[in-house]
């Protein structure tokens, strides 16, 4: 069994460590973690999640697998730091938004390295991943990546540059649904209903409007007007939507994110 190493250990990389050990793909006592400074959030990881605090920076040699998982702004650190250490034999997964394949390559050698960016939803085997490999990546070794990410979501190859996508769409994702939610109960409040009441109505709305387009593969348009009936409360909703410009509100979410995430890479 390969042993895998997380530099960084940050809401991503626990993402990743939880949902890997709870859906038993990886030994817990495989797993190692590192970062730069925050020993507390190390001690947390290893008492809730049992795996190992790197106390060797020579054991890096040992790992088969090196997660980055730092911040974008620390990421060239992080390299420095550790590939003194790095066996010759050793693959790189970076989540890191916006770091190019090209800037890993630099930092620790020429080796496989895949980019991935997942989401938080790995923590319950639920990910929305897209990933993209150099050149140094066979077939098996991408077999093996792949493996590792369906065994928490889903996961689609894409061109490098379509990252800046993924990343503003699927990565950042949850985070828009939360906030939509947030929106609920605060609308729901002015109604009289409890925030408990307008959660459980609207989680599984979420779940099921999910699972409707998983399982009878109709296109959203045409799902959204089985729903609206003319002159009814739902095309009122929607003709409000539509007048504070819902859609380019949208866009400019996405495209921010998107540009934020090009940013990265220019390291700005």
């Amino acid at each position: 069994m390969q042993k895998i190493l997380f530099v960084g250990a940050g809401s991503m990389a626990e993402a990743l460590i939880q949902g890997w050990v709870e859906q038993k793909v990886i030994p817990c006592e495989n797993i190692y973690i590192t970062n730069r400074s925050n020993q507390e959030r190390l001690i947390k990881l290893n008492k809730n999640y049992d795996v190992n605090i790197l106390e060797n920076n020579e054991k890096i040699y040992e790992m088969d697998l090196i997660i980055l998982a730092t911040k974008p702004k620390d990421i060239l650190h992080a390299m420095e730091r550790i590939r003194p250490f790095i066996s010759s034999n050793t693959a790189i997964l970076s989540v890191l938004a916006g770091i190019q394949i090209q800037t890993i390559e630099d930092g620790v050698g020429n080796r496989p390295i895949a980019r991935v960016m997942p989401n938080t939803s790995a923590t319950i085997g639920m990910s929305a991943s897209g990933i993209a490999f150099n050149t140094q990546v066979n077939d098996y070794q991408k077999t093996l990546y792949l493996q590792l990410l369906e065994a928490i979501g889903i996961v689609i190859e894409v061109e490098e540059d379509k990252l800046h996508a993924v990343t503003a769409l699927s990565g950042s994702g949850p985070a828009y649904l939360y906030y939509l939610l947030e929106a609920w109960e605060a609308v729901g409040a002015e109604f009289g209903l409890t925030k408990e009441v307008v959660r459980e109505l609207m989680v599984q709305t979420i779940a099921g409007s999910a699972a409707m387009l998983q399982s009878v593969k109709e296109e959203p348009t045409v799902l959204r007007k089985k729903v609206t009936s003319p002159g009814g409360t739902t095309e009122a909703g929607i003709l409000a939507l539509e007048s504070n410009r819902f859609n380019e509100a949208i866009f400019a979410c996405i495209k921010s994110a998107e540009a934020r995430s090009r940013e990265l890479a220019k390291g700005q």
